[in-house]
């Protein structure tokens, strides 16, 4: 195969699935890791793709754009991890906690399978997956209805149904973007009235959002920024955003991706 033709397979597989990993086009194509590698720096260059860590994901800005399950979890690896280790203590042994659909949550949930006693609430096919194989007797694990999204959310009337029937203690909950203008946003507006119904029956809110949601907005705003009581990020966070949410939000903690830089926590 020609490295056109190998290039052009390479870009009909992500924007078919959202992402690819470096070691899945290797078997499928028969060549070696550096020539895969190769190929995704060509079509980044051109603007085709975007390169991640161990892979590549499709390109898109726009409001309603809104990757796959697998697309998202290639990005921000590191800061997702770091932002998971550090919001899992929120989370204390006998509570009531739910997670909305997200692959930061995702990360979250592989966290809390440890925690003892949880009663968990989700609207995520992954995040449920996650302790289901986990398989510990003494959790509870509640996955609403609905209708499943690209992102593996069950979203729409059956789901806000369920959640509005609940109280619980915490919502942890993922965010596709975030700005002053706009709070926290997602690009599904059946997604963003789920996670409405999710915000009014917690206590307390709890948002994860690495660094590069900041000045991100989608079409549907889920929240103001001062609704959140914790927000979770991470010290790539840019100034300005740490000034707005250490005003807006009721506090906010920033963990480092590198476990080099101490923690930083800000608040009213």
């Amino acid at each position: 195969m020609l490295a056109q033709q190998r290039q052009q397979a390479i870009l009909e597989r992500v924007r078919r699935s959202g992402g690819v990993r470096v070691a899945q086009l290797v078997r499928e194509l028969g060549v070696s890791d550096m020539t895969i590698r190769r190929d995704l720096e060509v079509l980044a260059e051109r603007g085709l793709i975007v390169k991640v860590h161990g892979g590549a994901t499709a390109t898109g800005t726009g409001s309603t754009e809104e990757p796959g399950f697998a697309a998202k979890s290639m990005r921000q690896q590191a800061e997702k991890e770091a932002v998971a280790r550090r919001a899992a203590p929120l989370v204390p042994p006998g509570s009531s906690v739910a997670l909305s659909a997200g692959t930061t949550t995702w990360t979250l949930a592989h966290h809390l399978v440890d925690v003892p006693e949880l009663t968990v609430i989700t609207n995520s096919v992954q995040v449920a997956d996650v302790f289901h194989r986990a398989g510990r007797p003494d959790q509870t694990v509640v996955l609403v209805g609905g209708v499943r999204t690209p992102s593996d959310a069950l979203v729409g009337p059956v789901a806000v149904a369920a959640v509005r029937s609940l109280n619980v203690d915490t919502l942890m909950l993922g965010v596709h973007g975030m700005s002053v203008r706009a709070g926290f946003t997602t690009p599904n507006l059946l997604e963003a009235e789920t996670d409405r119904a999710l915000i009014a029956a917690a206590q307390r809110l709890v948002v994860l959002a690495d660094h590069t949601k900041w000045g991100t907005i989608g079409i549907s705003t889920i929240a103001a920024l001062g609704e959140a009581d914790v927000v979770v990020s991470d010290v790539g966070l840019p100034e300005e955003a740490r000034a707005v949410l250490s005003e807006q939000a009721g506090e906010l903690l920033l963990t480092d991706p590198s476990g080099e830089a101490p923690l930083e926590t800000a608040s009213l």
